[in-house]
């Protein structure tokens, strides 16, 4: 319970930082942007099937909880990413 304090306020202010990089980046760089986040979703991916492979079942349910939000977020980022190309392609 001691290190529940100092945990919670680097959660926090992790949150306020990436929000505030977020935000300011010019829309030139979402693409590369959104890549950048599929490859740290393929690594939670990794993880969370290491965790779900575990012999406790809370950690097994964790586990698998978090690798259906990871791949949701890698398939949505593939979607956005593909959706945003189509605009830079020439019409015939």
């Amino acid at each position: 319970m001691d290190a529940l304090i100092p945990l919670l306020t680097i959660f926090m202010l992790a949150v306020f930082v990436g929000f505030e990089i977020i935000t300011k980046v010019p829309p030139l760089l979402h693409t590369p942007l959104m890549s950048g986040s599929n490859a740290i979703s393929g690594i939670t991916i990794i993880g969370a099937m290491v965790a779900a492979a575990s012999s406790s079942t809370l950690t097994t349910a964790l586990g698998f909880s978090a690798l259906v939000l990871a791949a949701i977020n890698v398939v949505g980022g593939f979607l956005v990413t593909h959706r945003m190309l189509e605009m830079f392609r020439k019409k015939d």
